[in-house]
């Protein structure tokens, strides 16, 4: 049969589609949605039934590069400040010094164990050495994964920012390999300076961001997607020309632009979402197409050990050795070493040798591989179970339901709010006429089971019932006070406008 551009636009339509319809399957399952596209990607290659022939690291290099751009820019769009506030400098210091030691822990392992030679023992120790943003966050923002208080944001900023510091070590090695007589502490300026820049032109570029949406006063609404998608490049671009590093530039970018005061914000967020789930099947699927299945034979074994030691003493030993300074309770230790998830980013990173040509490159690939492939089942399937078994998971689910379908004038102090009745609210029972409601609070819409409805004054309120309030942000405390009495982990999702 020849390949035509009908066919082939046939085949990625149906490869897109299988993805999508096996992530809701993967959602029952209580699988990651990463290790569905990668399984799917890996049938669909030259070994599997699929037969596309791929076999181009520095094309899956390019992909994976621009899909994790823009999956850390929607990450940062839907991350609330105020929630990593709190967990800011334990954060920074668990995407630094924490993937050192991890680093250095397994790279140990490799050498002394799996018998490597010392630079390219390190060298895997560095390529898995940070967890991946694109994981965590499409795993934590599940119901069945909702964590109390700060450990969620704590865990995204962690995995949103340790992506530099893996990436430094991954070409530092290299270089070492590739340039006898280099040195390792030439790094040490090169990663402040990625760093500094990354950070500055993130924030510089995140406020000409909301400056442009709210000024522009563009004519078709669907031109403001476009200017975002647009930004989001020339964020990464501009910041790695300049010496930056381009990843922290577009997840403050991101931060900046969900923390302020935008036109279309919903809509944007909304967009960004979809961009980031449609990044993460692209980005998988040319992974796994890049994985020949005959050629994980062999990494099954060490594959499996690496795994092992990383998950039960590189990640644990790195996560308390790094938080020491910082009063955390045991019990959310435990969790944070757990949620270590590695994902594509470890698999890109491991093309960065194959790309460079050097040696022993293809079975630190397939050890990457597989230790992705056993994160991915070990980590991904046990985040919410070990979350109750250390007594941290949220006990109600955070939503969104109603408020997603409204927008308000961000010239108003207007706020959105969206909560769900606890069965144990003074709210419940009560008819709305009754709540005693603060003046310029307003019940909006509301949702009893399927039912969506614009409550009246004798409507009673039930437990499990969804209320869309329109207030404003001096008075939002208050009216969660009244209605669901403010004990607990707060089921309230305030988005702005």
């Amino acid at each position: 049969m020849i390949l035509t551009l009908e066919l082939l636009l046939v085949g990625i339509a149906l490869l897109f589609l299988i993805s999508i319809v096996a992530n809701k399957f993967s959602e029952r399952l209580g699988v990651p949605a990463l290790l569905i596209f990668l399984i799917v990607g890996m049938l669909a290659g030259s070994e599997g039934p699929g037969g596309i022939p791929f076999d181009d690291p520095a094309l899956a290099q390019i992909i994976g590069i621009i899909a994790l751009a823009y999956i850390l820019f929607s990450g940062g769009l839907d991350t609330r400040w105020e929630q990593i506030q709190p967990v800011l400098w334990p954060g920074i210091a668990l995407s630094t010094l924490g993937v050192v030691l991890t680093s250095i822990l397994l790279g140990a392992f490799a050498v002394l164990v799996l018998g490597f030679p010392p630079l390219a023992g390190f060298l895997l120790g560095a390529v898995v050495s940070s967890t991946d943003a694109a994981a965590v966050f499409s795993v934590l923002r599940t119901a069945r994964a909702r964590l109390q208080g700060n450990l969620r944001p704590f865990l995204e900023l962690e995995s949103g920012s340790n992506d530099p510091m893996a990436i430094l070590l991954t070409t530092g090695i290299i270089g070492l390999i590739l340039i006898p007589g280099s040195s390792f502490f030439t790094l040490i300026p090169m990663f402040v300076q990625q760093m500094a820049v990354g950070g500055l032109l993130g924030y510089g570029i995140g406020q000409a961001i909301v400056w442009l949406l709210n000024r522009l006063k563009l004519e078709s609404e669907g031109l403001y997607p476009v200017l975002t998608l647009t930004m989001v490049l020339l964020t990464y671009g501009l910041t790695a020309t300049v010496g930056g590093n381009g990843f922290i530039a577009v997840y403050i970018a991101g931060l900046v632009m969900g923390n302020s005061i935008v036109v279309h914000k919903k809509s944007l967020i909304r967009f960004h979402d979809g961009i980031a789930w449609l990044m993460q099947i692209l980005m998988f699927l040319a992974l796994g197409l890049l994985v020949f299945p005959s050629e994980l034979l062999p990494a099954i074994v060490p594959g499996l050990l690496a795994a092992i030691f990383l998950i039960l003493v590189a990640r644990p030993v790195a996560v308390l050795i790094t938080l020491l300074p910082w009063k955390m309770p045991m019990n959310e230790k435990a969790l944070v070493s757990w949620v270590g998830l590695r994902g594509a980013v470890p698999i890109i990173l491991a093309t960065y040798p194959l790309v460079a040509g050097v040696p022993n490159a293809e079975t630190i690939f397939n050890i990457v591989f597989f230790i992705v492939l056993v994160s991915a089942l070990v980590h991904g399937t046990s985040i919410p179970s070990v979350a109750r078994w250390l007594g941290l998971a949220a006990p109600l689910e955070e939503t969104r339901r109603l408020s997603r379908e409204f927008e308000v004038d961000p010239d108003t102090p207007s706020e959105l709010l969206e909560l769900v009745i606890p069965p144990d609210a003074p709210a419940v029972g009560k008819q709305v006429v009754d709540l005693g409601l603060p003046k310029g609070a307003l019940i909006i819409l509301m949702q009893k089971g399927d039912e969506r409805f614009v409550p009246g004054g004798s409507t009673i309120i039930e437990a499990g019932d969804t209320l869309l309030l329109l207030t404003t942000d001096d008075l939002a405390e208050m009216v969660r006070v009244r209605l669901i009495s403010g004990e607990g982990p707060a089921d309230v999702s305030a988005p702005e406008a």
